[in-house]
């Protein structure tokens, strides 16, 4: 399997700086696209793995995506600064239930603007949402300019599934990525989720999955 498919994630709230260290190392020697990490350690993660072709990935309003917009775009901006080469933010599910698109619109469009040239990645938490949602949500992140749409958070009432990742490639077609995380533990499953259409997987089982 390719190993570029993959986000070594590490997002529990109780990470240490030696599990982080570790997930580096790891990322390293299989060749990982990414470490995911939250903001506290993207700089860190950046001093790790200088050197490397492993991006540093940082999720930001996460994992409700409630919080204000401009501290969801200063959150990305810290991040670009400490050396993130990616940015994966949780909309405003709120919002988007609400019929508010042009909110969720704004939301997604004002951390695309922190980001810069930082790729994006929008989580649009799919538990949580209806297919008509999800399909919302989808055309939402690519007006916005987002380079990818991801399935969820891993943090709430349920994860990645296939037929998720299959509506949301539909949504957006072949120019923008998709992204799967959540529940991702075991080859079986990855492989699913790209036969299904997804060209990223995020999880913290990618070793054993990549043996």
């Amino acid at each position: 399997m390719d190993t570029k498919l993959f986000d070594h994630t590490i997002l529990k709230a109780d990470a240490v700086r030696a599990q982080v260290r570790r997930v580096c190392e790891e990322a390293r020697e299989n060749g990982f696209m990414s470490v995911c990490v939250n903001g506290y350690y993207t700089a860190y993660a950046a001093k790790l793995l200088k050197g490397s072709d492993v991006h540093v990935c940082t999720v930001v309003g996460f994992p409700l995506g409630q919080m204000a917009s401009r501290i969801k775009a200063a959150e990305a901006s810290a991040a670009v600064e400490d050396g993130a080469h990616e940015i994966d933010m949780v909309i405003n599910v709120g919002a988007l239930k609400d019929g508010l698109y042009d909110v969720v619109k704004a939301d997604i469009s004002e951390v695309k603007g922190a980001c810069g040239s930082t790729l994006l990645k929008v989580i649009i938490e799919t538990c949580l949402l209806t297919d008509e949602e999800k399909i919302t949500a989808c055309r939402l992140a690519k007006e916005a300019g987002a380079d990818f749409v991801k399935t969820s958070t891993g943090f709430s009432t349920g994860g990645a599934k296939a037929e998720d990742v299959a509506l949301m490639r539909k949504a957006v077609g072949n120019d923008m990525g998709v992204k799967a995380s959540g529940g991702i533990r075991d080859k079986e499953t990855a492989l699913a989720m790209i036969k299904a259409g997804a060209n990223r997987l995020g999880t913290s089982a990618t070793v054993e999955i990549c043996r």
